[in-house]
């Protein structure tokens, strides 16, 4: 280092190395916070094969720290490099999956302790079948309170509290309109 605080070796100027410093404690800020598990949400997928890998970094050469063999379980994608994706699980579990693992094909995973009831509409109705913790249902349309999902024979509506998958806030329809 010089008196005036560069690097006297590289040639940096003062402000430069400052930028420099900053830039990486910035970095190493907005990492701790995704491991927080305070990370954003930029969409939701779901397992395209029967066996996906979720990794401990962004490349094959990283440790795999769980199988997941359940073709279309749901992911949230919090961060991407290259051909990777930052997923987290339902259950929290954060680690990196190759994008060809994944499909943008929406998935929601059933939650609680209970069945839970599938209606007729999204405001109720008419029981149309009974959902257990653990399955897994294809996504259709969601109101405020209330998500379209449909399985094997099965479509209804189920309440938001009750499936991982879709955004508090999240509000669509991909039914076809003839």
């Amino acid at each position: 280092m010089t008196e005036a605080g560069g690097c006297a070796k590289c040639g940096e100027s003062p402000d430069k190395m400052v930028m420099i410093r900053l830039a990486a404690i910035l970095l190493i800020l907005s990492i701790a916070q995704a491991e927080a598990g305070q990370a954003k949400i930029l969409r939701y997928v779901s397992q395209r094969p029967e066996q996906a890998y979720l990794r401990e970094g962004p490349s094959y050469a990283h440790k795999v720290l769980w199988i997941y063999r359940h073709r279309g379980y749901p992911f949230a994608v919090i961060a991407q490099f290259d051909v990777w994706r930052r997923v987290q699980a339902p259950d929290g579990t954060v680690g990196w999956m190759a994008a060809s693992m994944l499909t943008d094909q929406r998935t929601v995973l059933v939650t609680g302790k209970e069945r839970v009831k599938l209606t007729a509409d999204a405001d109720g109705g008419k029981v149309v079948a009974l959902a257990d913790p653990g399955a897994i249902a294809g996504l259709k349309a969601c109101t405020r309170d209330a998500c379209r999902v449909h399985g094997e024979k099965v479509d209804g509506w189920i309440p938001k509290s009750r499936i991982w998958g879709v955004g508090a806030d999240e509000v669509f329809d991909k039914i076809s309109r003839r």
